[in-house]
């Protein structure tokens, strides 16, 4: 009987994390396809990856499980360059870019 529930308590551990990666990378993919183009960046690949997650305490010192996604992006076309987003559940808490090329649009007449 214990051997039972502590299978079936395994069992919806691992679901519910599933489910709460899944989601998480979802925010992470939309959160990071936003930013792209708003600083007008393309985002390569149009995939994030699942990097690491670690604990950290808030403000409060309460524990919160942080995951880092990367992610790959261009400014010109021609290059790539990488990029972070650290989550806290499906709050964004901050998008990291490598120093990138900005090229200037110029008139044609």
């Amino acid at each position: 009987m214990t051997v039972e529930i502590i299978s079936c308590l395994t069992l919806l551990a691992a679901l519910w994390y599933w489910s709460s990666a899944k989601a998480a990378q979802e925010h992470a993919y939309h959160a990071v396809k936003q930013h792209c183009q708003r600083l007008d960046l393309q985002m390569l690949d149009d995939y994030v990856a699942f990097k690491t997650i670690r604990c950290q305490r808030d403000n409060h010192g309460r524990l919160k499980f942080l995951r880092l996604y990367q992610f790959e992006f261009s400014s010109t076309g021609n290059e790539r360059y990488n990029g972070t987003i650290t989550l806290d559940g499906q709050q964004t808490l901050h998008i990291d870019l490598e120093p990138y090329r900005i090229v200037e649009n110029e008139l044609i007449h």
